[in-house]
């Protein structure tokens, strides 16, 4: 797997980062919203160096000018509902994208320490031959990306798979290294060290769904 970790190098993804993780800073829900999305942004515009260019010709009001333009078919696809600020942060530059949402949670059998990835909900296009974006702000296990993304199968091949998330503990990423094609490629704002017994990645900074839209009351 080819892993891309934007921490390796200061810029103001900095800033973000800190604000989501900060206790004070990440009450408020509409900039912590924001903060998710315009990290989407920043990952999705290092993403797009990787991404297939063919060269086109603009007319101007004055004279031809030469372009190359991506010429990938790209298909975003979010987990909810962590994943929406994610997935439009994405969408602000891959805005000719088709797109495709899936459900995915913890099912905890008999102890809080033990789960099981459900997938519920899911709206998707073709993806044959297609260059896939799948998103997940947390990359906690690594078991609900391989999840959903064994979940996407029955809709075709794709061309490229790119996995995006803003925090990830170093478990998760072995993890999905070994279960996802060597040829596929992490997008990935920062790597925290561990997981706790809970399975929550520390220091990370919580629950992003119920940070970004309210705590839920389901367990």
């Amino acid at each position: 797997m080819h892993i891309h970790n934007l921490s390796e190098q200061n810029s103001i993804l900095n800033t973000f980062i800190a604000e989501m993780r900060d206790i004070h800073i990440q009450k408020d829900a509409m900039r912590f919203r924001r903060n998710i999305e315009r990290t989407g942004e920043i990952l999705g515009y290092e993403l797009s160096k990787s991404l297939n260019y063919e060269s086109t010709t603009i007319k101007t009001p004055l004279g031809d000018s030469n372009a190359s333009l991506i010429s990938d078919d790209i298909v975003l696809c979010s987990i909810l509902r962590a994943g929406v600020p994610l997935h439009n942060g994405l969408l602000n530059y891959f805005d000719k994208s088709e797109n495709a949402f899936i459900s995915a949670y913890r099912h905890h059998k008999h102890n809080p320490e033990s789960f099981e990835i459900i997938v519920e909900y899911l709206a998707c296009p073709d993806l044959e031959g297609k260059t896939l974006i799948l998103a997940d702000p947390m990359l906690a296990t690594g078991q609900s990306m391989q999840a959903t993304f064994e979940a996407l199968e029955p809709f075709g091949k794709p061309k490229e798979v790119h996995l995006v998330s803003v925090i990830g503990a170093q478990e998760g990423v072995n993890y999905i290294t070994k279960h996802f094609d060597q040829n596929t490629h992490l997008w990935i704002a920062t790597i925290d060290e561990k997981l706790n017994d809970m399975g929550y990645i520390v220091p990370g900074l919580g629950d992003a769904g119920d940070l970004a839209f309210g705590v839920k009351l389901q367990n």
